[in-house]
């Protein structure tokens, strides 16, 4: 792979766009996003935590904000190595901030309400709910079976930002090849995997990116990822880590005493010995031990960006020959991986299992299964009288006629649940339960 193909303004079902723009193509990329309604919603999407009460917690858009805030230090500390080295061969390398940025904005855009069980939740429900059957007496492609019963989260983003949706502009959002791929973190289907990045409806838009931006082809409708994907992957994996501690002292569920020193391990006491000494003299200045964490965090990330930088450049040339394995916080130094390893089992054992977001898990599981249910059903059976009850609630956008594949239903199904904000879902649930409904007897 080489940056002069990889690197490229061409946009999803659009020509080539001859305007000129006070704005380099990538900088639209971003905006685009920022004001769309996909991207609003995400302020009422749960990250990890339920949605704030007195404490306010992360949600997918500030943390997508601050995924992307990273992703843009990641970008421009590998731009300058590129430019000064001038390995690159396009001007278009000076403009990896942006898309990375562009990239990181996006990268939960396709997620479903009730954080990461809600991707649980749909696949659920085809494998062991009321879809089983449905999807056992109809025809189906083992790959759209899978797509189904593997819901991902990242392939619904790559659907939600290029598909073309009816009524809707040709090519989702128009973004940049660069951009769009810069998200797909597992570029192959559904089969026989459990992170894949496509649906088969949307396999011909992902082949012709593909192929544009001249990605290592490596099987059937599978490819290398874009170099750029690395630098999306650690800037969510950092924020995503180190933000859960954060949140999670907030909370009180991790006192500060362990939330520190979860944070300076990622130090090493003989090496970093001003690191140390400067955390000792803002702790005496500021007291206020909220902000003495804001301080440590903000370090770590800075020290995992340098650390996370270093890595992409010094195996750069494995990257662009798709022989590079695992993710770059993987090949963090011993000292920091160590550190990053021990935020994780404390993530396991203290953070993701609290009843907090236990609750979060059971009552998507409710809620998605009980729309999913309610909007197949309608889609399938058009005739029926509930069905145009619940037709009003049903985007334009993701409406399928009655003599539609099976898939198709079911896909537009988890095209309108998916997304659902998780105040609009359990709003809409608790309509059709009758829950709330102010009637007299």
């Amino acid at each position: 792979m080489n940056w002069e193909k990889l690197l490229t303004t061409q946009r999803t079902g659009q020509p080539v766009d001859r305007v000129r723009h006070n704005r380099t193509e990538f900088q639209r990329d971003y905006d685009r996003m920022i004001f769309s309604s996909p991207f609003r919603r995400l302020q009422n999407k749960t990250q990890v935590f339920p949605l704030p009460g007195s404490v306010f917690v992360h949600n997918r858009l500030t943390h997508s904000l601050e995924v992307a805030s990273v992703g843009r230090s990641l970008g421009n500390d590998v731009a300058m190595k590129l430019v000064e080295s001038g390995e690159a061969g396009t001007p278009y390398a000076a403009e990896i901030g942006s898309i990375v940025a562009a990239g990181c904005l996006a990268h939960d855009m396709g997620n479903p309400p009730f954080g990461h069980s809600g991707e649980r939740a749909i696949s659920h429900y085809f494998t062991n709910g009321p879809g089983k059957s449905l999807i056992d007496k109809n025809e189906m492609t083992l790959a759209e079976r899978h797509d189904l019963c593997n819901f991902d989260g990242n392939a619904n983003t790559f659907r939600l930002l290029s598909h073309s949706f009816k009524g809707r502009r040709e090519g989702g959002f128009a973004l940049t090849y660069s951009t769009v791929a810069s998200i797909i973190k597992y570029p192959r289907p559904s089969v026989d995997v459990t992170k894949f990045g496509y649906f088969q409806q949307d396999r011909q838009t992902f082949d012709d990116i593909m192929q544009h931006i001249g990605a290592k082809p490596v099987a059937d409708g599978c490819y290398c990822r874009h170099p750029l994907v690395y630098l999306v992957e650690a800037a969510d994996d950092i924020c995503y880590e180190i933000m859960d501690v954060e949140d999670a002292f907030r909370l009180g569920i991790l006192d500060f005493d362990e939330t520190r020193k979860l944070l300076l391990d990622f130090f090493d006491k003989a090496d970093d010995r001003e690191v140390f000494e400067s955390f000792d003299r803002v702790s005496r200045s500021v007291t206020d031990r909220f902000e003495q964490v804001n301080y440590l965090r903000s370090i770590v990330i800075g020290r995992l960006v340098k650390c996370c930088t270093e890595i992409f450049w010094e195996n750069r040339e494995a990257i662009l020959r798709g022989e590079f394995r695992k993710s770059l916080i993987d090949h963090l130094p011993p000292h920091e991986h160590e550190a990053m390893e021990r935020v994780k089992r404390q993530a396991i054992t203290k953070i993701y299992k609290h009843q907090s977001v236990v609750e979060i898990e059971l009552s998507g599981f409710t809620i998605i299964g009980t729309l999913l249910d309610t909007f197949i059903n309608a889609l399938t059976e058009q005739n029926l009288y509930y069905s145009s009850l619940v037709k009003p609630f049903i985007p334009e956008h993701y409406f399928v006629e009655a003599d539609a594949p099976m898939y198709d239903k079911m896909l537009a199904a988890v095209d309108i649940v998916s997304g659902m904000t998780d105040v609009y879902a359990l709003d809409l649930f608790k309509k059709i339960k009758g829950m709330g409904v102010g009637l007299t007897l």
